[in-house]
């Protein structure tokens, strides 16, 4: 099918909830890279009309082994991926604990409505599960990392988790001087809190 088709259909079948489609040219230069790879060709080039050229595509033989071969090792092997909010939690201690918390009051408001959006698409009758394991999974993700949030915003709020910049100063000359034995005085680019 064409690119146009692809992108529609997959909203359609609601596989943008795990595969981003938002934007047309970054699934043309997609398509493009995958045609230059020999995985896809094209299948055949119309026109309806006045309107433009529409390029359809399928996939090559070498493109459905390789497909084949991605789909095996992603089921079964688990993969380090490298999302910005875990490299963002790392950091936390560099904002104050009060911007923080906002931060975080504001993620779980946005994980509650999307947690609701797909509750709702898993309510929908009539499709096999199937066809819903994406979304299950989906939920399931989405739901521990709602719960956690919220773990994180109480104990922020119970002062539970907090800091100042003299707790970590002296947290950074102690690790220091642990981890080299050297006289704090001596050390040189250590981190400080608030980027000085």
């Amino acid at each position: 099918m064409h690119p146009y088709r692809m992108q529609q259909l997959l909203k359609a079948r609601g596989k943008d909830q795990v595969v981003n489609v938002g934007q047309r040219a970054s699934l043309y230069r997609t398509i493009d890279r995958l045609c230059k790879a020999g995985l896809i060709a094209v299948h055949e080039v119309s026109r309806e009309g006045a309107r433009p050229e529409r390029t359809a595509y399928s996939l090559t033989p070498q493109g459905r082994a390789t497909w084949r071969e991605w789909m095996l090792d992603a089921l079964a092997t688990p993969t380090k991926e490298y999302p910005a909010f875990p490299a963002a939690i790392a950091f936390i201690p560099m904002l104050p604990p009060q911007e923080v918390l906002r931060q975080l009051e504001r993620r779980h408001d946005l994980l509650g409505a999307e947690l609701a959006g797909i509750d709702a698409e898993l309510s929908a009758d009539g499709v096999p599960r199937l066809f819903m394991l994406e979304m299950e999974l989906l939920r399931a993700t989405t739901g521990a990392e709602l719960a956690w949030v919220a773990s994180v915003i109480e104990d922020l709020r119970a002062g539970v988790i907090a800091w100042s910049e003299d707790q970590l100063r002296a947290l950074a000359t102690a690790t220091a001087t642990q981890a080299d034995g050297r006289d704090p005085a001596e050390q040189h680019g250590t981190l400080s809190p608030a980027g000085e």
